[in-house]
């Protein structure tokens, strides 16, 4: 029996057709810093939120990695008041990931 394997673009978002997808990517990377630095400081959702001048509800929907409702802009603020900084990289885009082309092999 073979079976077809899809090798994904390295974004799930723009291989289950999400509009935006890199958005999403980012944004998805930015919540786990966020919940990965939470954690490190052991800190409940509630002084998290404090902290962050955010909500609890916010802290239990990034942990659960509803994103929907929070910007890019807002994922930074939360990062710079956890005291972590943040760098931004534009690069040019790999041809295949440019041209949304997916590599198929067989096994």
């Amino acid at each position: 029996m073979t079976k077809k394997i899809t090798k994904g673009s390295g974004n799930v978002f723009k291989d289950l057709g999400f509009e935006n997808p890199s958005e999403y990517q980012a944004k998805a990377d930015l919540a786990l810093q966020i919940i990965r630095n939470i954690a490190d400081r052991k800190l409940t959702q509630k002084q998290a939120a404090k902290l962050i001048s955010a909500t609890q509800p916010d802290i239990s929907k990034l942990k659960g990695g509803q994103l929907k409702g929070f910007t890019l802009d807002r994922l930074f603020s939360f990062l710079l008041k956890l005291d972590l900084s943040i760098e931004i990289r534009v690069t040019k885009p790999r041809s295949k990931l440019k041209q949304g082309l997916l590599e198929t092999v067989e096994v």
